[in-house]
């Protein structure tokens, strides 16, 4: 924004909805029923359910198109108006030959506009200077005081303002003259202002203008530009197809003309033109035309302006230009050499006679003070936006979206924050010093580049979830064609209203204030990409925004009565909001919807790269606000893009297919029309006009039906005449058509006015039929002629109101509910009356609601015919009621007698509290018969689980005496059992074993417990388990029995894993002990280490010691792998081995025969002769008898 101007503050956001999926269903409901919230603020956001998300359907590579260039300064109302005052008084110093520098006052541009505006508001130039407030002008534009910036504003005034303002204002043109001379260069001297070139103004763009462009955007409003010729318009669609019509964020679409190419080519002969877009020329009223250029080009010539070099090239006569050229002042003609010729008007001025005069002739253009005041005062073209000559794809275009985001805020486009975006565009939009350009890809057409949405079609087939999403009413080519909306009924494609529009845009690109064509409602949907920011005016302030627009900025209502109907316009909300125009905002994300109202302003940009699409619809409340915008075109003189007459008829041509809220609304309208109809041809009557004509003005194009007047399209009538067949005038402007008599002019009509009033009564009937029906359901309810309507006939009227697809209404809900609850009546009856087995699947009732069952049938406005059954049910649960006291008062009965009541009971179908009494009475007797077997002394002990189950059933049932005892008992011999339990698991736990005699104790104790104890049982096992290893160890400690060493160690392994304390069992863990340290000893004394006997087979006494070949045969059986064991020669088996007093026997044997060998042994050897033989026999000898003497003492041990 402007330096001193505060920063931009948000406006408050706007109404956010989030629908569920059952309201979803339903769009044009579901947008009624937020109107009366959302209308409020002119726009509103909608957030789809989470899981809707349609498939973007755009084939992304085919898809190209050709965007709109915007410079955001331009947009601005208020920012066009000061550039446009620069552009006129640059324009005014260019004709002279002088350059416009614009001032810098305390490090910012001076406001040329706003010190003129206010030097106008404060009285007047000559007014300020004799009163002396130019300190005042300083302080209202934001200068501070004390610094003599008074003095310096005047200065500067008076330089660059004044000769301006003296010329706008019509003073003395000599006067003019000598401050024109004097001000050729004003300003030259002054090095910190900054020069103001209207042909190239410094900006900041990120995208260029056409590359053939050499001017500035407002440089070609100084020269003429080339009108697109037929080949342009086919080639580039976009210029085909432009247009105003459509909902959303629009552009302007201009009308086109196509020229000759040959001025085109012309065009290329001089000056090289930009190719853009320009409005053809616009018709003024009295039928000349209006053209935003200047008769001549205003190219500069190095050439001296002199006549001969102005004029000659003209094909006169050299005694004709003589006599043709006088001086304007002192009207001779001599001295032709110092005579100027202005290029505007060709008046002649010697330079001597100016005032002051001129020294010598000047070079360029020369124009004198009167054109000079003509240039000045000519009125601005009309503001449009060029087409951009590059195509882009959409990766392509985001690519340079993207690029210029980051490389605009440095920073990565995600990382941007929206507030800074926003802010810094209301800055962009308000700034004249910095021309940013942006381009901007709107009105995109669907038909032709795809809808973003999936689409049913003949040319390909669609997936089940694409199916989904193009027949959803919230598909953007759907809801314009939804049976409640009105444009279902135009059978034209209007490209916008009924076929979606496309928008690519990028950070900055702005859509302007408007309201959508007819005044309708608008939907976007915003695919993907960036966020969308928007701004909305309610529709009761749609007249006062354009009254503060007016008024801020007349100057371009002025030229442009119909500026916000162009969408070139924007301003910022904190203007609007601050002169008390209400104003909200959103942000609308991807995903999200955003709706505007009918006659709501809206207005927005984008936040950066993004794909969206918009469509208008119209509801049936939206009549009366379309009704209300035809008469606001005709006072604008606006063309209509449809017949709003010719929609109403054509709806109230087949009233049967309107939705019944439509019917109301169009016969509202209807009416209405036909009377305004019946006056005007009243009227017209009154004028003289008596010949008439039908015809069918729907087959004619729009442009052969608009009224001269006010270009509304006539459908119902209008005046014609035959000797000015050209055109024609609606029936309120019958006075404008033409000057022909009365006699000569005719009604063209497309009915009478007998069929108007047909066509109403048949829509009266539609809209009241409704009424007809619902008094007919109010009778029937409300039972008011005393007789009940069967169930059918009350279905009939229901079925009616789908039939003719009446409203949904607190009437018809009741119809509904009252049908409902006959069918659940009538259901509860069959059920009850049916049968055991349909009786069984059925919920039975309580006698209150049988009886509130009868109640509520005999209710109902419709005769139940199955109410005698309900009563006869009633009748027989009452005689069992009876029956049941009975029996219940005679108590204790047999099991046998309760049970067959209560299946008695049970076979009514309907739950009797008597029923339910002798229920308990049967559980009680069952519950008590099964205690009294589990703790009966003969029956098999029962478990702790069954016992709980007992208790844990016994709560449950009712409370009486002997149940209450029972579950008593129960519980006290539950209690004993578990404590008796958690003793035997201690003992089987615990690590300190109990000896014998306390555990048979505590199963003694135990034993007088009736109930199954598995610890208990346990403890049994292993007690018994005990004594039978202490009678184990007995036998083998008794008698001359040997035990070996492995039973022993098993028999310790054993008793280690009982859970009892064992005497025993310490004597034996000694003996094993003993056992083991005399092995270990014996070993270290006989075995060598490493050897491959065994200790037995080193003990082992030698049974063959006397034989003398015995060990020449055991050294060849060993060298041969025969040999055998002394074990083995000791003859004891594998079976023998395991004995003990088997080993002991063999062994003593043994021991013999090696006495006897040896003895043998040593007699041979005493008979042989050599004494070395002797010596060695005797050492023999000693060896055998000390290694008898060891193994016998080793036999010795236990």
């Amino acid at each position: 924004m402007d330096p001193g101007s505060d920063e931009f503050l948000p406006p408050p956001e706007c109404p956010v909805f989030e629908p569920t999926w059952a309201e979803f269903r339903d769009p044009l409901g579901y947008i009624a029923k937020i109107r009366p919230i959302a209308e409020k603020s002119g726009i509103c956001k909608i957030r789809p359910p989470t899981d809707w998300q349609p498939p973007f359907a755009v084939e992304v590579d085919n898809f190209r198109f050709t965007p709109r260039i915007q410079r955001l300064n331009e947009l601005e109302a208020q920012t066009r108006v000061k550039l446009n005052y620069l552009d006129q008084i640059a324009k005014f110093w260019e004709i002279q030959g002088s350059s416009l520098k614009i001032p810098n006052v305390e490090r910012r541009i001076l406001d040329l506009y706003s010190l003129s505006k206010i030097v106008m508001e404060e009285g007047g130039y000559e007014a300020i200077c004799k009163d002396r407030r130019w300190a005042r002008v300083a302080q209202r534009l934001n200068y501070p005081p004390g610094k003599n910036i008074g003095s310096l504003l005047r200065s500067h005034y008076e330089r660059i303002i004044y000769p301006y303002e003296m010329f706008q204002s019509g003073a003395n043109l000599v006067v003019f003259s000598c401050s024109q001379q004097c001000n050729t260069h004003p300003f030259d001297n002054e090095e910190k202002d900054k020069e103001y070139k209207p042909h190239s103004i410094p900006f900041r763009q990120s995208v260029q203008p056409s590359k053939f462009s050499s001017y500035s955007r407002r440089a070609k409003r100084l020269q003429p530009d080339p009108e697109p010729t037929e080949e342009d318009i086919e080639k580039n669609p976009e210029l085909k197809k432009l247009q105003i019509y459509g909902a959303g964020p629009k552009m302007m679409g201009l009308g086109l003309m196509a020229r000759d190419k040959t001025l085109r080519k012309k065009d290329k002969e001089g000056v090289i033109c930009p190719r853009t877009v320009l409005m053809k020329e616009e018709r003024r009223e009295d039928g000349k035309r209006m053209s935003p250029l200047p008769r001549e080009d205003l190219n500069h010539s190095g050439e001296p302006c002199t006549k001969m070099t102005m004029q000659l090239r003209r094909n006169h006569s050299s005694a004709q230009f003589m006599d043709s050229y006088l001086c304007r002042l002192c009207s001779r003609g001599d001295e032709d050499d110092k005579l100027l010729l202005c290029e505007g008007c060709d008046d002649s001025y010697h330079i001597f006679c100016l005032m002051p005069p001129l020294p010598e002739i000047p070079r360029g253009v020369w124009r004198c003070p009167k054109c000079i005041m003509a240039e000045c005062k000519r009125p601005p073209e009309a503001f449009g936006f060029e087409q951009a000559t590059q195509e882009y794809t959409l990766q392509s275009f985001g690519e340079m979206a993207d690029s210029f985001k980051a490389d605009y805020f440095s920073m990565p486009v995600h990382m941007v924050p929206t507030e800074l975006v926003e802010k810094e565009f209301w800055r962009l939009v308000s700034s004249i010093e910095e021309d940013v350009t942006v381009e901007y890809g709107a009105d995109i057409h669907s038909k032709e580049f795809g809808s973003g949405f999936p689409v049913s079609s003949s040319k390909g087939s669609l997936s089940p979830e694409e199916e989904e999403y193009a027949t959803s009413g919230w598909n953007l080519n759907v809801m314009p064609v939804l049976d409640q909306s009105v444009l279902c009924h135009i059978n034209a494609d209007i490209s916008g209203m009924k076929v979606p529009w496309l928008y690519v845009g990028m950070v900055f690109s702005a859509f302007c204030w408007h309201i959508e064509d007819h005044w309708s409602y608008s939907i976007n949907y915003l695919h993907w990409g960036e966020p969308k920011t928007w701004y909305g005016v309610p529709s009761l302030a749609a007249e006062q925004l354009e009254e503060v627009m007016k008024k801020l900025t007349p100057e371009l209502f002025d030229s442009q009565p119909d500026l916000l109907h162009q969408l070139v316009t924007l301003m910022n909300p904190n203007t609007l909001m601050s002169h008390g125009v209400p104003v909200v905002r959103t942000n609308q994300c991807a995903g999200e919807f955003v709706i505007t109202f009918p006659r709501a302003y809206h207005s927005g940009f984008n936040q950066g790269y993004n794909f969206a699409e918009a469509v208008n619809f119209c509801t049936a409340d939206w009549l009366p606000a379309g009704r209300q915008c035809i008469e606001h075109y005709r006072r604008l003189r606006r063309y209509c893009v449809f017949s709003h007459e010719e929609l109403i008829c054509k709806m109230a041509a087949f009233p049967e297919k309107l939705d019944l809220n439509l019917a109301v609304a169009v016969h509202k309208e209807m009416f209405i029309m036909v009377q305004e109809e019946r006056r005007l041809r009243k009227a017209l009557l009154e004028k003289g006009v008596t010949e008439a004509e039908r015809e069918a003005f729907e087959l004619l194009p729009d442009d052969e039906r608009q009224c001269m007047k006010c270009k509304t399209t006539c459908f119902l009538s209008a005046l014609a005449c035959y000797d000015c067949p050209d055109g024609l005038v609606c029936l309120s402007h019958i006075n404008d058509l033409c000057k022909c008599s009365s006699s000569r002019q005719y009604l063209r009509y497309r009915y009478t006015l007998d069929e108007l009033p047909a066509m109403l009564h048949k829509l009266k009937i539609r809209a009241e039929s409704f009424d007809t029906w619902a008094n007919k359901v109010r009778v029937a309810l409300e039972v008011e002629d005393g007789r009940k309507r069967s169930f059918e006939e009350l279905r009939a009227l229901e079925s009616e109101a789908r039939e003719r697809r009446f409203p949904n209404s607190d009437l018809l809900q009741r119809l509904r509910n009252c049908l409902n609850e006959a069918e659940a009546c009538a259901s509860q009856v069959l059920g009850l009356v049916s049968g055991q087995e349909a009786r069984i699947e059925t919920p039975q009732l309580t006698l209150p609601e049988l009886r509130v069952l009868l109640e509520q049938m005999g209710n109902l406005p419709c005769a139940m015919h199955q109410i005698g059954d309900v009563k006869d049910v009633l009748e027989q649960v009452e005689a069992y009621q009876i029956e049941a006291r009975e029996a219940l008062a005679s108590l204790p009965l047999s099991v046998a007698l309760l049970r067959s009541l209560l299946e008695k009971g049970q076979q009514l179908g309907v739950e009797v509290p008597e029923a339910h009494q002798l229920q308990q009475q049967v559980e009680q007797a069952r519950w008590l018969d099964e205690v009294k077997q589990a703790l009966a002394p003969s029956a098999q002990r029962g478990s702790l689980v069954i016992m709980q189950g007992l208790l844990v059933t016994g709560a449950k049932i009712a409370s009486s005496p002997s149940v209450d005892k029972a579950r008593a008992e129960l519980q006290e011999l539950l209690t004993i059992a578990e404590r008796w339990e958690e003793k035997a698991h201690f003992c089987l736990e615990a690590r300190q074993k109990h000896p014998p005699a306390t555990l048979e104790a505590i199963i003694r104790e135990a034993e007088n417990i009736p109930v199954y104890l598995p610890n208990i049982q346990a403890l049994k096992d292993a007690l018994a388990k005990a004594h039978a290893w202490i009678a184990d160890v007995d036998e083998i400690q008794n008698g001359d029995h040997y035990p070996c060493l492995d039973d022993l160690e098993g028999l310790v392994a054993v008793g280690r894993d009982l859970p009892v304390g064992l005497e025993e069992l310490r004597q034996l863990e000694l003996q094993v002990l003993t056992a083991h340290s005399w092995r270990e000893k014996a070993s270290k004394t006989f075995l060598k280490k490493n050897s491959c006997y065994t200790l037995l087979e080193v003990l082992c006494p030698c049974a063959d010691a006397g034989s003398d070949t015995s060990k020449r045969s055991r050294w060849i059986e060993k060298e041969l792998g025969l040999y055998r064991s002394d074990t083995e020669l000791l003859g004891l088996s594998a079976q023998d081995l395991r004995d003990p007093g088997s080993v002991i026997v063999a062994f003593k044997e043994g021991e013999q025969k090696e006495k006897e060998g040896i003895l043998q042994l040593r007699r041979m050897n005493s008979t042989k002769p050599s004494p070395l033989a002797s010596s060695t026999t005797a050492a023999s000898a000693a060896s055998i008898c000390s290694r008898v003497a060891a193994e016998c003492g080793q036999y010795d041990k236990p």
